[in-house]
């Protein structure tokens, strides 16, 4: 099954299980009922944004609407991680623990060269940590801006509105950050 026809099916029954229209969906999320049928058929992908807006609309977990529950193991070896890349996106995660069922995410995130994570800063529940593995980031925490290399790690409260940038123009920027509870 391919990941487009996975990601539309689990929207189309978490929707069903939550008993909302595919008309009531597509207006929680600002789309046409159309783009949100051809969602659920896997004849399109959504963006991260919307979803992430799929995903809080039904109030589940974003990484949810990607993994497999068939395969519930506690190792994940690395051939075998969730993925979520878009199409034109400057930005790709990988889930490192089994799933979103318990009380923390693990995720491995690459950010393309001058590219950052959110347009704006944003905030979540819980706590968070980052741990670079390679490149040069620099992280906006409120009003503070912080520049962190390879090996260096950071550690902050969730509500506290965030924005990461690659400031390489060559390089990708891979981290790892762990968040609690899961907001994916």
């Amino acid at each position: 099954m391919s990941k487009k026809s996975l990601i539309g099916k689990k929207i189309r029954q978490i929707r069903k299980t939550r008993d909302m229209s595919l008309t009531e969906l597509a207006k929680n999320i600002d789309k046409t009922k159309g783009y949100l049928s051809q969602v659920e058929r896997g004849h399109i992908e959504p963006s991260i944004e919307a979803l992430r807006n799929i995903s809080e609309a039904l109030e589940v977990p974003m990484f949810y609407l990607l993994m497999d529950n068939k395969n519930n193991r506690k190792i994940v070896r690395k051939d075998e991680r969730k993925a979520l890349e878009f199409g034109n996106s400057d930005l790709s995660y990988e889930l490192l623990c089994p799933d979103l069922n318990h009380e923390m995410e693990v995720i491995q995130v690459k950010l393309n060269p001058g590219a950052s994570t959110y347009e704006q800063p944003i905030s979540h529940e819980g706590e968070e940590f980052i741990l670079v593995l390679s490149g040069l980031m620099e992280i906006q925490l409120e009003n503070e801006v912080f520049t962190l290399e390879e090996g260096d790690s950071i550690y902050f409260m969730g509500g506290i509105s965030h924005k990461t940038t690659n400031l390489s123009k060559e390089e990708e920027l891979i981290f790892i950050s762990a968040v609690t509870p899961p907001h994916f």
